[in-house]
Order: C-alpha cells, then structure tokens, then sequence
C-alpha cells in the first residue's frame, strides 16, 4: 500500500490478514483521515446514577421525607416535631419534606425509625449531586466513545450518535483518574514518543523486537492511535482524552511500518511487557493461526497477574488470536455510536466486527478519535485522526482494566476481567439477550465497573 493512499483515505481503516506461508501477522492499517475543527464545549451528565458516585455522599443532617396523601400538613408536621426534627422547607406539587435531624441521631438510624412509621410513604438520605468529570481537552466533544450526547460524530454532515451510547466514563472518572504507577504496555506498531498527549506519559523509550532496538517508535501510526485511547495526557487543554488520565504506557514495537508482525516477535514482545511492570497488555492485533508458543507467552504473562485485552478482528469471521485464547484473554468486539456491533462498507468493502463464543465484552469502535504520530499529517498539522476497528475497541478496555487496578490493587486479573465483563450493558438484549457471541456480556461500562455501589437483599 502506499504511504498516499494511507495518509489520505477518509477513515483510519483497521483490517486483519494473515500471510500463510511466512507465518505472519498482518494487523489492522491505519487510513489517514480528516482533520476535526477547534471548538470547545462542556458538558455535564444526566445520570440517574449520580448519586453512587461515591459512598455516604449526602447530608449528615437533613434527610427528605414523604407523608402518605391521606396525611394531612398538620398531622406531617406535628409527626417531624414527635422526632425531635424541624421542618426546612416543603417541596410543592409532590409534597416532599427537608427535614433537620437532632445531632444525637446518625441519618441512618432516623431513616430506619421513619420507614418504620405506617404514616410515611419513604424517607431518603439528601443526597448530594455534583457535575461529573469533563475534561477541558478540545476534541473531548468528538470523543462519542466517552461521552455521547447524541451529537455529530465528526466534521458537520457526520452521523449523529445516540444519547448515551458510550462508556459512561465521565461519571466513572469521578471515582479514579489513574496512577502513574499502574502501566499499560501497547504491543503494536510502536508508539509517537514525542507526542504532545503521549511523550509525559511514556515510562521509557518501550523495547522494539522489529528493528531489535530500545526506540519504540511508531513508523506506521496504529500503537499511536491505540495508546491515545487508552491513556492520552488529559484535561490539559489539548487534544483528546484517554481512558486511564494518570497512567503510563510502555511502548512495544512488533510489528513493521506497513502493520506486519511475526508471532516470534508478538511472543517476545509479550513477555518482555511482562517482565517489565506491565499491570495491563494491549493486543490490538491478530491472527487466523492458533500457535501453542503464543499461547504459552499469554499464559506467562497472565501468571504474572497481568489483564491481558486483544481485540477480536474485523473480517466477520471467527475470533483471531491471541483473542481466541479465551483462558488468558479478555477479546473485545465492537459497537458503534448508536450501542449497535459494527459493520460498515468502506473503500476495502465490508468489515464487521468478528464473533465467536470467546467474545467477552464489546467497546466503541467506529469513527474513533485519537492520536496519530506527528509525522502523519506533515508538518505543522494537527496530529488527530479517527479509526475504526476492533483495534480501537480494545484500549477502551485496556483503559477501565487498568483504573480498576489503580482503585482495587487487591484484585486479580481475573477478578479484574469479572468486573469488566458483569458491569456491562446487554446493550443487545432486545434480539441476544445474556452473554452472545456477537458482543459477549455487552459494551463496557465504566461508571458501573468503577463506582462502589453496595447492593443488598431485602427479606
């Protein structure tokens, strides 16, 4: 393919081929694309969630009550003195009291006193709410896979994408925005060391097993694009936003500058990210030849407690590998920005996000916006291009497993995987309802996934 036809097609088109008689990896190609106008603009969720965001978040002495309607204002309010409370105020047309509570009483005791009362229709805490997370990054309103309001995905005359069709990570980043100590090693085409969204958060110069060298440097734009989603320097006023705000990334280069890869070197790519602090791997890549030596590679680094997440392809096909190693790997599918599996007709024809029964979880992964090396545009360009692809699924994933990691040490990496998996939205359920092969348990969910919701049964 040659470099203007890569550079200027309008998407960054991500296929999967595999080269028979050298035992080769071809993974998915980037397309170049265009660029996306400056604009800025905030915007906070609507969630009826956002009172989880945090544990015990409401008043310590106010809690809200509702009389039933046949209990008049009087008999309310002589039943709020009974308590040794004082009204606040009362919320007209649904007849709701604010009520003060005496110091010598916990919230939780006057809640439990008052549910009890055959007069009160149910108390609740004051909850406090509060705007979630919106990072000031001035591409963040592209980024439909983070937070999606239904607005245009992309240049004017896009799709629009359907409200809430997207992660919920805006509500999850007000829980945890990640540590540095927590790294995520993108195995792939390498890694633009010097991007503005990229060069703070590269923990070295990565290992290259193509060019067998210590300069990870990307030569053909996909672990580029890749490592933005996942962890793209945020709220700096710039840019995109990735996943994991505060995490790290460690660049590993195995595959060559048209996206082609041995498995000899995707094998030692892994391990050295194993024997490197990796908490997470990125393996947006594949393969149709299952290989009992890659096997054992993910099976090694996986001993080592690592959350391993492959994307499954785009050919409409079985699940590749390393996906398909369903012991070790946590295999993405895609959806798009209306929560639908992705399939699309591009220059290349048609591409479909492939299926299978070890398909865990789906992430967005159509029009996606994020990094591309500087080299990409020219110079002076702004270094942003969208993609599509199971490629770009995948770091959505790599992303939420490594918050979960910073705000949960204690777990494993399959526990780690669990959460990922039960937390998701059966965003098909109307036509595969449960766990299915097209998009396992369902399009991750962040705010779910992160946020410590107590849940109990009621005898």
């Amino acid at each position: 393919m040659s470099k203007n036809k890569y550079i200027f097609l309008p998407f960054i088109i991500l296929t999967f081929f595999f080269t028979v008689s050298f035992k080769q990896v071809r993974f998915d190609t980037h397309h170049k694309t265009r660029r996306v106008p400056l604009h800025q603009k905030f915007q906070s969720l609507k969630n009826p969630f956002t009172r989880f965001l945090k544990a015990q978040r409401y008043s310590q002495d106010e809690i809200l009550v509702k009389f039933k309607p046949t209990v008049s204002s009087q008999f309310a309010e002589a039943t709020i003195a009974a308590y040794s409370s004082k009204k606040i105020k009362k919320i007209p047309k649904i007849n709701i009291y604010q009520i003060h509570i005496p110091k010598n009483i916990s919230v939780e005791e006057m809640l439990y006193a008052m549910n009890r009362n055959p007069d009160i229709e149910y108390a609740e805490p004051n909850y406090l709410a509060h705007m979630t997370v919106t990072p000031n990054d001035i591409y963040f309103e592209y980024q439909y896979a983070l937070y999606n309001s239904g607005q245009s995905i992309g240049v004017p005359g896009s799709p629009q994408g359907k409200g809430r069709a997207d992660i919920k990570a805006t509500a999850a980043w007000e829980e945890t925005k990640g540590k540095e100590d927590v790294i995520i090693a993108i195995v792939d085409t390498g890694v633009d060391l010097f991007h503005t969204e990229l060069e703070k958060k590269v923990i070295s110069g990565g290992r290259d097993f193509v060019n067998d060298d210590f300069d990870a440097t990307d030569d053909n734009g996909h672990g580029t694009h890749v490592a933005g989603i996942a962890a793209a320097d945020t709220n700096n006023n710039e840019g995109i936003a990735g996943v994991a705000w505060n995490c790290k990334i460690l660049p590993i280069k195995t595959l060559d500058e048209e996206g082609d890869g041995y498995y000899s070197d995707i094998i030692a790519g892994i391990i050295w990210a194993a024997d490197n602090e990796a908490n997470v791997i990125n393996l947006s890549l594949g393969g149709k030849y299952q290989d009992p030596f890659l096997e054992e590679a993910l099976e090694y680094a996986y001993d080592k407690d690592i959350v391993i997440v492959a994307s499954a392809g785009n050919d409409g096909g079985s699940v590749l590998y390393p996906a398909a190693y369903d012991n070790y790997c946590i295999a993405v599918a895609a959806t798009d920005y209306n929560d639908e599996r992705t399939t699309m007709i591009n220059t290349d024809g048609l591409w479909e996000s492939n299926h299978g029964p070890e398909i865990d979880v789906a992430a967005p992964g159509r029009r996606i916006l994020s990094c591309v090396p500087t080299w990409y545009w020219g110079k002076g360009s702004l270094p942003y291009g969208y993609s599509s692809g199971t490629s770009s699924s995948a770091p959505h994933v790599s992303g939420l497993a490594a918050l979960i990691k910073n705000i949960k040490p204690w777990l494993s990496n399959s526990e780690i995987m669990d959460v990922i998996r039960y937390s998701s939205d059966d965003v098909n359920s109307n036509e595969y309802p449960g766990n299915d092969e097209f998009i396992g348990y369902g399009r991750i969910n962040m705010e779910k996934a992160l946020v410590p919701i107590k849940i109990s049964t009621s005898k």
